[in-house]
């Protein structure tokens, strides 16, 4: 079957073959010639026949989502305490650091590749490798420069681990190893059974890039077996849980640190364990989860003192769920300028695009894209009384943010961050335009326009800005459109999970059609064929940022901040709307992340 896909800024369109699978056969968006005006009284344009423009309008109405009220209160927020400080654990938090590093570097020494994969493994998963990277990078070049290589080990489970750590890591590495697996047929030899080696081999084939077949059949081969192999190690919960979980969601795909919680479950449980790793990545969590506390009580005063609650009622009140797109994203604690900067982002974002999505009229919206044109403060005497406060929040904080930059590093971003609030809103208008002209694109269309009305673009240059501190240069500033590519793939990433958990709920209060809706309506397929394609596009979009994350081109920040984004919103929208309706599985995710401390003990 035969997939076109294209990219977000060349009309050139990319040809990709998906093997085995059970898709039907799938257009993916190329550029359109013809592009989307916003300008107020321009009628809605395409160039697609598969594209329904139904007549009678919306009524004049104003919508409302009737979305629940936060359940996080100011005072609850305020309540958050813990006493993990860094100041009274200084002593046992360094000592700990400085035990592990010395397991690293004994482990680079000694001839047991698999050993130090498994120590490495463990330390990503954990959520403290940032405290390692010299030893892990030692560690790693003294593995690829040993006799003990890849290229000769005939132990699967050592083999995809190391491959899996080595691509984590930035270093090149042939998929072309796996080929020692493979019968003269080409398959996977059936006397592939090791359990551990299976669950090694998928976990390393969700690192694939476009193109890499022997990837696609490993990761086919491997869930199939893991599968079967399932009634076989009942007896060890352990195994039989990483199992499970790699089946459901590999950790390429997994939020980082909710990854480090429910690892710090598993080690626990594993017999080889490191134990000043494992006290390491307990206190570790539970510091970083104090650094939380002390940025969301901050943001819960600011966003107060907005008071969106009344001037913007119609929309969603979600300051902890925003925070959690800033944790995902950029999670160390070294970063909380930019956690706090981007949770202001998203939840100025998320006010203007329920306005734009819901509460707003068609003229009203008009005005405001204008007024996000023109960028000043004389713009908002043309808007609506409730449209004036958040118009203000969103200038007032670019602003502060091009200021602050201005006067750190002598460097005029404003152009920058105002290009991204217009991309962003005439995006949104796009969509308003198509609501009220009972317009459904195709699925071309629609995702041309939803890679950047999902925020992504937008969330990736405040958070590329609000990491860099005085490393932000005009040659960083350059260096960061190299990743354009990888921003477009993790976008249309987000955009496609955010589908898939939100559309149900949207489509029954009336929405714009969404990218199941739009193909559904292009194809004449049913909901269920349509979900299965998107998860497709799902799959083939991580493997476009495989392989724009291996460039080396691309800082390494901007590599990390995207996948993350990319992760973060598998895991808000993995089982539903989980800002729109946030009670359950989000509610207990933020209260493990930022409100209880891990015992020690």
């Amino acid at each position: 079957m035969n997939l076109v896909f294209s990219s977000s800024s060349s009309p050139s369109v990319l040809l990709t073959k998906l093997t085995r699978t059970s898709h039907p056969r799938m257009l993916v968006p190329a550029l359109l010639v013809q592009t989307y005006q916003t300008r107020r009284g321009q009628a809605i344009v395409s160039n697609s026949s598969s594209s329904k423009v139904i007549d009678h309008p919306p009524a004049a109405q104003r919508r409302l989502a009737q979305y629940h009220p936060t359940i996080w209160g100011p005072d609850l927020i305020d309540s958050f305490t813990t006493h993990y400080t860094y100041e009274s654990h200084a002593t046992r938090w360094e000592g700990l650091k400085q035990n592990v590093a010395k397991a690293l570097v004994a482990s680079s020494t000694k001839d047991d590749a698999c050993s130090i994969l498994k120590l490495i493994a463990s330390v990503q998963r954990l959520g403290v490798a940032y405290h390692f990277r010299k030893e892990i990078h030692a560690a790693l070049v003294s593995l690829i420069s040993s006799t003990s290589t890849l290229s000769t080990t005939n132990d699967l489970h050592t083999a995809a681990l190391q491959f899996q750590i080595l691509r984590e890591n930035g270093i090149s590495v042939s998929s072309d190893l796996f080929n020692k697996f493979r019968s003269g047929e080409g398959s996977f030899k059936d006397s592939l059974s090791d359990v551990e080696g299976l669950l090694s081999l998928n976990e390393a084939s969700h690192l694939g890039m476009p193109g890499e077949d022997v990837l696609e059949e490993a990761k086919i081969f491997s869930s199939k077996n893991l599968k079967q192999s399932m009634s076989t190690i009942l007896n060890d919960d352990n195994l039989l849980k990483q199992v499970e979980q790699s089946l459901q969601t590999p950790v390429h795909w997994r939020m980082p640190r909710i990854e480090a919680l429910n690892f710090i479950d598993i080690y626990q449980g594993d017999d080889s364990k490191n134990l000043a790793l494992l006290e390491l990545a307990k206190l570790d969590y539970n510091l970083v989860q104090s650094v939380y506390q002390i940025e969301i009580k901050e943001l819960s005063r600011w966003w107060r003192e907005l008071d969106f609650k009344s001037k913007a009622s119609f929309s969603r009140d979600r300051l902890m769920e925003n925070y959690l797109w800033s944790m995902g994203i950029c999670h160390e604690p070294q970063f909380s300028e930019c956690r706090i900067g981007l949770t202001k982002f998203v939840c100025i974002l998320t006010v203007i695009d329920d306005m734009y999505d819901v509460y707003g009229f068609l003229d009203e919206l008009e005005c405001f894209t204008d007024a996000v044109i023109q960028w000043n403060m004389e713009a908002k005497e043309e808007l609506p009384e409730y449209m004036k406060p958040i118009y203000i929040a969103m200038l007032e904080f670019g602003n502060e943010l091009a200021d602050n930059i201005f006067t750190n590093n002598g460097l005029n971003t404003l152009h920058y961050i105002q290009n991204e609030w217009v991309n962003l809103c005439t995006a949104y208008m796009v969509e308003a335009r198509w609501f009220y002209g009972r317009f459904t694109p195709t699925l071309e269309e629609y995702l041309k326009n939803a890679w950047i009305s999902v925020g992504g673009p937008g969330a990736m240059l405040h958070a590329y800005l609000l990491t860099q501190g005085s490393q932000l240069t005009k040659a960083s500033l350059e260096s960061y459109n190299h990743g354009s590519q990888l921003i477009y793939w993790a976008s249309l990433m987000t955009r496609l999970s955010d589908d898939l958990g939100t559309s149900k709920a949207e489509g029954e209060r009336g929405d714009v059609a969404k990218s199941i809706q739009c193909y559904m309506e292009e194809k004449g397929v049913s909901e269920e064929e349509a979900q299965d394609y998107i998860k497709g596009l799902i799959s083939h979009s991580w493997k476009k940022m495989n392989q724009e994350s291996a460039k080396p081109s691309i800082p390494k920040s901007i590599v990390n901040m995207c996948l993350n984004m990319a992760r973060t919103a598998h895991c808000i929208f993995e089982h539903g709307d989980g800002i729109g309706n946030s009670i359950g599985v989000t509610k207990d995710r933020l209260i493990s992340l930022i409100a209880n401390p891990i015992p020690l003990r």
